[in-house]
């Protein structure tokens, strides 16, 4: 049997639903009901959650703009009116900076759901009933609400899903905390061993700092704290494994090999980790694994003394992919730009711990100081 013409090369997919990852459809009330419990939950969440909000306009007349406008304000508000379509490819890239989309379900479907227990809104639910296939939480307007019939019959599990009144905000904060915290991508390492490592004369990765290759020393360093560590490599470099990740945008550095990781899973998180940073230690990684932000696209650490963050010891969150392609399509392929343009997390630390080691005279003063 003749095999199957692909047109397309096959990639993984990003983890997406109708909007966004991660979302909720809020459905069952008037819909003024659902934007001021979605703002009270972004009021309350904002600093541990990044949350946006898909409504449709109520608006009968309103036509598309011919101009479109950007309205900046200091503050960070902009005010944009632009003619924007529907599209589901567009939007995913729209909201993938979002930990959670909220959606107003009375106009748009998602792939999880929060029903309101409203009786004068049971007719509008029974209608419903086939885009409610996840119903996460119950929301009751009612001291004794009830889940409707409907439900129950076409839902038979949904009596054991969690209920909450609609003015106990903290408990329905709480949960969709909670959602968001077992949302947080898996993070893996990455150990850049790509370099061609011009100035040292010598494989970076092949140096011996602390009793064995640095490749082999900085892989260890990331398993030992129990992350799936990878390799990046170049393609003409002689290393295999499983855990090999060779370059696929080729001639990029350690852009290219950012870019690499995320392509072979696009859902998963990376501590990258280069093996010229021969101080780089146990207690830097741990610091770093307990300060991580999966609310903004980046954790980095940046010496006291420096004035831009090293982009080499640093975790990359799967919302950072999007940025990175955008940079590249501009002509940049530098990750500490968009490090300084972009909203990270900062650890400071002492300069010596991220220093780089680039020549023979550096690693001899290097072995010797580490070996002190």
């Amino acid at each position: 049997m003749a095999k199957k013409h692909s047109k397309h090369a096959k990639l993984t997919l990003r983890k997406r639903g109708v909007f966004a990852p991660n979302e909720l459809s809020f459905v069952g009330v008037k819909c003024s009901v659902i934007t001021n419990l979605v703002n009270e939950i972004c009021e309350k969440l904002s600093e541990k959650i990044k949350i946006g909000y898909v409504d449709a306009s109520h608006s009968k007349d309103i036509e598309a703009p011919k101009l479109t406008t950007y309205t900046y304000h200091s503050s960070g508000n902009a005010a944009i009116t632009s003619t924007i379509n529907k599209n589901t490819f567009n939007d995913s890239i729209r909201f993938s900076q979002y930990d959670l989309m909220c959606v107003n379900g009375n106009h748009y479907p998602a792939n999880e759901q929060v029903v309101f227990l409203d009786p004068e809104k049971e007719g509008s639910i029974e209608k419903r009933l086939e885009q409610l296939d996840a119903i996460q939480f119950f929301i009751k307007m009612t001291n004794d609400g009830e889940i409707f019939e409907c439900l129950k019959n076409k839902y038979p599990s949904c009596v054991d899903l969690p209920m909450y009144h609609v003015e106990d905000l903290a408990a329905i904060s709480a949960h969709i905390e909670n959602r968001a915290q077992q949302n947080i991508p898996n993070l893996n390492g990455l150990v850049l061993v790509g370099g061609k490592s011009v100035r040292m004369g010598a494989d970076k990765g092949l140096l011996d700092y602390h009793g064995l290759p640095q490749r082999d020393y900085t892989v260890r360093l990331l398993e030992d704290e129990g992350l799936k560590t990878f390799v990046s490599s170049r393609k003409d470099q002689d290393i295999d494994g499983e855990n090999t990740i060779t370059d696929a945008f080729v001639g990029l550095g350690p852009f290219g090999a950012i870019c690499s990781a995320f392509m072979k899973n696009p859902n998963e998180a990376y501590l990258v980790l280069a093996t010229d940073l021969p101080y780089v230690n146990k207690e830097l990684i741990q610091l770093l694994l307990k300060n991580r932000n999966p609310k903004k696209i980046a954790t980095a650490i940046k010496g006291k003394g420096m004035k831009f963050m090293e982009p080499l010891v640093t975790i990359w969150e799967p919302k950072s992919y999007p940025v990175l392609l955008s940079y590249l399509a501009q002509g940049y392929s530098c990750p500490r730009k968009i490090l300084i343009n972009s909203d990270v997390e900062i650890i400071e630390v002492e300069d010596v711990l991220i220093q780089n080691i680039n020549t023979p005279e550096e690693f001899e003063k290097a072995k010797e100081e580490l070996n002190k």
